[in-house]
């Protein structure tokens, strides 16, 4: 069987890397033209479609993937393993069928560092007969494949993971610049996290990265910004309240406007760092703490 796989960024390369490692036969496209070493390099999206059975997808978002989808989908099986609004997905596969293809999600749950190590998290929703066809050839990219049923549950089921990991990380974020604006040692609090119970793969490398200041992407800001404001979304046409996430979102939108959208996101410190340089943050404390106390009941 011959592979396709468009897009390949932060995500795609280890993703479609580990692919030709396990010696599938793979033909791949991106947008800046980047070749793939052990894999056929298409000159157009197009090409993959037309050479390949089963087409991954790992593109930025919805506009990206709406320019790769063509008449040349026609009996081929189209896996999205990207993020995107779970309406979008649904509609996405109709045209797909309506063109002759069949459709598949598939996002993942992890950052470059689990991609380069085909560790990957996988939520698997289509039909019956595509997800057994699918699942498999997860395997070189994905440690865990966790079959979600129809379209779109894998994407609803993403957006739930992202909820807690966008809430976590940024809770982390925070916690360091606390301990930092009252004298503490980040590397001391770092020690702490990692040998107490709340400790976890990503804790620990991102209280890596917060303690040396070291930025490099492995989930970008600007990637984080975008499925917080998925989940926002989602949850508000299902009538749900989502508190952490709307204030996640300001909060990342920030550490964009500021300049950083291209760090990992653990880079959201610099937001609530410049909350805390205006008085932003005082002044949202002491109104807290003022309607907490005149909440509590007097003796």
């Amino acid at each position: 069987m011959v592979l396709g796989f468009v897009g390949l960024g932060v995500m795609g390369r280890p993703m479609a890397t580990n692919l030709v490692k396990a010696g599938h036969d793979l033909v791949v496209w991106t947008r800046s033209g980047a070749e793939l070493a052990g894999a056929r390099n298409a000159g157009r999206a197009g090409e993959v479609f037309e050479q390949a059975e089963v087409v991954f997808l790992m593109l930025a978002n919805a506009e990206a993937i709406d320019t790769v989808i063509g008449p040349e989908v026609s009996g081929r099986i189209v896996v999205h393993m990207g993020t995107t609004a779970p309406e979008y997905s649904a509609g996405l596969g109709e045209r797909i069928r309506a063109l002759g293809g069949r459709y598949v999600e598939a996002p993942v749950s992890g950052s470059r560092g689990p991609a380069e190590a085909g560790q990957l998290v996988a939520m698997l929703a289509g039909s019956d007969d595509d997800r057994a066809t699918v699942k498999p050839l997860l395997a070189p990219m994905c440690r865990e494949v966790f079959e979600c049923g129809p379209v779109p549950q894998g994407l609803l089921l993403k957006l739930a993971v992202n909820t807690f990991l966008i809430s976590m990380v940024t809770g982390l974020a925070e916690a360091f610049h606390f301990a930092q604006g009252v004298g503490l040692d980040p590397a001391l609090l770092r020690d702490v996290l990692d040998a107490g119970p709340m400790a976890s793969f990503v804790s620990r490398g991102k209280a890596g990265k917060l303690v040396d200041r070291d930025f490099a992407v492995q989930a970008s800001i600007r990637d984080v910004h975008y499925n917080n404001r998925l989940i926002v979304e989602a949850a508000r046409a299902h009538g749900l309240a989502a508190p952490l996430l709307e204030v996640c979102a300001q909060l990342y939108a920030e550490t964009e406007e500021l300049g950083h959208g291209g760090q990992d996101m653990a880079g959201v410190i610099h937001a609530v760092t410049a909350r805390s340089a205006t008085g932003t943050a005082t002044a949202s404390s002491r109104n807290a703490a003022g309607n907490a106390a005149a909440a509590e009941p007097r003796s």
